[in-house]
């Protein structure tokens, strides 16, 4: 069995298995004659008019639906969050962007995207295991376990690896006031950076980091919108899930607001809210 997406970069690609997708979501799910219902679907701010033609030309001359809507994602992360005005921070697997969002429509000038997101940091995860000789096997490449009896089992302990004297690059001086002691603090070279926010430590690397992400995209907008958008960031996409990430985008992002802005990031301590923001602000726009 091959598990495929329809979509690539998020916009369709493949017909064939996104029509497949829908006849079984018809045919499982809803159970019921397309026809009897209207349908809402989201797209990419940067969907192309030839893939929404196609798409809508689907959906009404094969499953002669009644009504047909297009919104755009950013749009409804803004109203699932109850907001109609806000700059949309959206990191999920392939990419990072920045979207400004006001009074309910995109603002095109503003978009600003970045491939630094989930895949990037997996794949840097992945040559950091390779370089420490860790071997990851995920969980779908796993056949089948060895059944062990039950009882006690031998233990064996491994031998304590050898100490080796290491000397690290970075290191962190705290003085505690004249005449006291001072320490001295190291870092290990082997923990994993954060390449979503500073990718200036990669090699050949030019990729906006996600504060400048935010920054770039309201320095792109009209002046007179860029305080509705400093006071509605909106944070949104599993990649954000990451320990300390607002925090992390919160700290940066104080540093480069001007000081006539008030800044407020929005994000929801749901995992499902903040995965599938766009599927509800779309149930509560169709509900309206």
């Amino acid at each position: 069995m091959e598990v495929l997406s329809p979509l690539k970069n998020g916009m369709i690609e493949d017909w064939e298995c996104f029509q497949a997708i829908l006849d079984h979501t018809y045919g499982k799910h809803v159970k019921s004659e397309p026809g009897l219902h209207p349908v809402l679907m989201s797209e990419a701010p940067w969907n192309t008019r030839a893939k929404r033609e196609k798409l809508t030309e689907l959906m009404f001359e094969h499953y002669n639906i009644p009504a047909f809507f297009l919104c755009k994602t950013a749009v409804l992360t803004a109203f699932a969050n109850g907001r109609s005005t806000g700059l949309v921070l959206d990191s999920g697997a392939t990419h990072t962007t920045a979207i400004p969002v006001h009074d309910g429509y995109i603002l095109q000038q503003g978009i600003v995207k970045s491939p630094l997101a989930g895949d990037f940091i997996s794949m840097q995860c992945r040559e950091l295991f390779q370089e420490m000789n860790i071997d990851i096997v995920p969980p779908y490449m796993i056949a089948a376990k060895p059944i062990r009896k039950r009882g006690r089992g031998g233990i064996k302990l491994r031998p304590p690896p050898p100490l080796t004297h290491q000397e690290f690059p970075s290191s962190l001086w705290v003085w505690h006031g004249e005449g006291w002691r001072s320490q001295e603090f190291r870092g290990d070279p082997s923990d994993p950076p954060s390449p979503s926010f500073s990718p200036q430590g990669l090699s050949g690397n030019t990729m906006l980091g996600v504060g400048h992400v935010v920054t770039t995209s309201i320095g792109m907008c009209d002046i007179d919108i860029r305080p509705g958008l400093y006071g509605s960031v909106i944070v949104t996409g599993g990649n954000t899930l990451l320990q300390g990430f607002t925090d992390r985008l919160n700290r940066e992002l104080s540093q480069k607001t001007p000081p006539s802005m008030r800044l407020k990031l929005i994000a929801s301590n749901s995992t499902m809210e903040r995965r599938f923001s766009p599927w509800i602000g779309g149930s509560i726009l169709a509900s309206l």
